[in-house]
């Protein structure tokens, strides 16, 4: 039995008392049955489907809805952003609010954030995938890459791994230096004080605040490997550091958003806890397919959505938010004509406001699978004993224990590295990510799944050390210079976006560059005392596709990466911020919809370029931000 069947296992069992039927037996169910009722676990339909082979959901029952509602805000998708701006207007008993969210609630399974992965393996995930890419991709099956995106209450923020990192200072001044006036670091920091309630150790004054909505907590559980990664990093040179404070460079274990180890996400902590409120209304299963717009007056009214199969409309008294997400936000603004003339033309779909950037600028961190290493004593996250151990759950129950690891990431590491295109020495250009596990834990079943890679890659890398103790070191490339861009399949809602990530693809190649220069980090740290002690050894494989480069040669890694490279769902800059000045500019720096009146976009697609950050966490700032600057603007009118 592999890691996720024994993990499911332990898992559905943990639900059995509360469901129509059971698919584990009755005998391995019931030493666990006293820890059903701490949990209050329910599992939705389409979860069990899916371990089951079942094709068929039963459908909800019909809601009709004759007569068209009217709300002071609408607000399209339930992510960071949308969940907090829902949160904070309806503050205002005055205002009523309609929060728009084609997926369902979650089951608390989410909470476990070690199972994360697991979830993108439902209908909690939007299932994309990008276009073949001819320079990229070339070691996944089809040279096809996913590309997971949340679509339930919380969006991605209920299927991530929860790492909690904001940025760097440079990074928002730079945004205001561009000519995004009130957004330099000084003006969002109080934003991401706001959200937060954070209680890691180890922090800087001055840049946190405790009570806060947003759970952010040292993970519980520490495996002896991440902290010889730790160590490893402070023999190279580096600072131990609050990398959500004063300074990035350096090295910290993994600040995750959670409370008391279990997941602290949009949804759990923006709407949940607030449900009870009169003038929020929350629709699920609602999916939007067109932004009304009045084509004289240019002024957004209301949405079109479409739920169990029947149309309404809604209409909006002072604005609709737009905060899908980075595919979906300018996917419907396309949709509802505002985008590239010639696109939306081209597809019979009548323009609008024609806007050339919506849709472009598509920038991603790109990272790299593959760097592993093995281990002489077994001092990894022990996942095997999921599914085998009772006090494994127990332990979560108490906010401690492997269950409440960020899917393996353990500590992080953000360095400067020798080819540097940054000359500012605070500005990192690489995150290294410590996984406290390898891909050879349960013969890469959840791996390949997730990440599409082909057997013969795998068997080149991991199939070597399948009886061996390894850890693995992803570089995450923060600054890339590639941009890649998405359009419209069809004029059709249904039809899912055209992807094209362009990974690698910028003139001087310095995004492989960047890359390959931090494996000669890694491969140096690997070297350190803190390693050695456990004679840590680079898995030295010469993948298929790569055969005509030596090993470790520059030639070589490239080679590597351009087949193992991949993304890390940190998709922004779809709907760029910018000023009036930029051509590719979306929105204003009040997220104003350039020409439209009535419609913002407030969501991971307003971010101009990637940042030294995990994005779900900007996110939840340019949340909180506009929030504020819509508050100010109607409370004055």
């Amino acid at each position: 039995m592999n890691l996720i069947q024994r993990s499911l296992k332990i898992l559905l069992c943990l639900h059995f008392f509360s469901t129509v039927y059971c698919i584990i037996p009755l005998d391995y169910c019931s030493n666990l049955a006293p820890f059903k009722e701490a949990l209050d676990i329910s599992i939705p339909s389409d979860f069990l489907l899916a371990q089951t082979g079942r094709k068929e959901v039963p459908k909800q029952p019909t809601i009709k809805n004759n007569c068209v509602e009217e709300f002071d805000f609408i607000i399209i998708g339930s992510g960071p952003a949308g969940s907090v701006i829902a949160n904070r207007l309806t503050e205002n008993p005055e205002w009523n609010v309609l929060l728009l969210e084609v997926g369902e609630v979650p089951t608390n399974l989410t909470d476990i954030v070690a199972m994360a992965n697991s979830f993108q393996m439902t209908d909690y995930n939007w299932g994309f995938i990008m276009e073949p890419q001819e320079n990229a991709g070339l070691g996944l099956v089809d040279r096809l890459m996913n590309w997971p995106r949340g679509k339930v209450l919380g969006g991605s923020s209920t299927i991530n791994a929860c790492v909690h990192i904001r940025g760097n200072r440079k990074n928002f001044d730079r945004w205001a230096e561009a000519g995004n006036t009130g957004w330099s670091f000084e003006d969002v920091l109080p934003y991401f004080k706001k959200s937060e309630d954070f209680l890691v150790k180890i922090q800087d004054p001055g840049y946190h605040r405790k009570g806060g909505l947003l759970g952010v907590q040292d993970v519980p559980y520490r495996s002896d490997s991440s902290k010889a990664f730790v160590h490893s990093i402070l023999e190279f040179g580096y600072d131990y550091v609050d990398y959500n404070g004063r300074q990035q460079i350096g090295v910290s274990f993994a600040h995750g958003t959670l409370r008391n180890g279990r997941r602290s996400g949009a949804f759990n902590s923006f709407l949940l806890p607030f449900s009870y409120r009169e003038n929020l209304r929350i629709y699920t299963g609602a999916r939007v397919t067109e932004i009304l717009i009045n084509p004289r007056t240019k002024r957004a009214y209301g949405v079109r959505y479409d739920k169990d199969n029947e149309y309404h409309i809604v209409r909006a008294r002072k604005e609709v938010i737009l905060s899908a997400g980075s595919f979906s936000s300018p996917q419907l603004l396309m949709l509802s004509g505002v985008g590239p003339r010639e696109h939306l033309e081209e597809l019979g779909i009548p323009v609008i406001q024609d806007l050339p950037g919506v849709g472009k600028n598509l920038g991603d961190h790109a990272i790299l699978y593959g760097i592993t290493f093995t281990l002489n004593e077994t001092i990894t996250i022990p996942y095997h004993e999921i599914g085998q151990n009772d006090q494994v759950m127990e332990d979560f129950l108490n906010g401690k224990g492997i269950l409440t690891t960020l899917t393996g990431t353990e500590a992080l590491g953000l360095v400067k590295t020798p080819y540097t295109t940054d000359p500012d020495p605070t500005v990192p250009d690489v995150e290294l990510i410590f996984i406290g596990t390898s891909n050879n834990i349960d013969n890469g079943t959840v791996f390949k799944e997730l990440v599409r890679v082909r057997d013969d890659i795998f068997d080149a890398i991991w199939g070597q050390i399948q009886d061996q103790d390894a850890a693995t070191i992803v570089p995450m490339l923060y600054h890339p210079k590639s941009r890649g861009y998405l359009r419209l399949k069809s004029n059709s809602p249904y039809d899912v976006p055209l992807f094209y990530g362009n990974y690698f693809s910028d003139p001087n190649n310095d995004d492989i560059k960047v890359l390959t220069s931090s494996i000669r980090v890694i491969e140096e740290l690997i070297k350190m005392p803190a390693w050695q002690r456990y004679d840590a050894k680079l898995v030295e494989a010469v993948i298929p596709g790569c055969e005509d480069f030596e090993f470790d040669t520059d030639e070589y890694w490239e080679c590597f990466l351009r087949h193992l490279g991949a993304t890390a769902n940190h998709q922004v800059g779809t709907c760029k911020m910018g000023p009036a000045w930029d051509p590719e500019a979306v929105v204003g720096p009040d997220l104003r919809v350039r020409g439209i009146l009535g419609l913002r976009v407030a969501d991971s697609s307003i971010i101009p370029e990637p940042i030294a950050a995990h994005t779900s966490i900007p996110t939840f700032m340019v949340g909180e931000k506009a929030a504020d600057m819509i508050r100010q603007y109607w409370e004055g009118h």
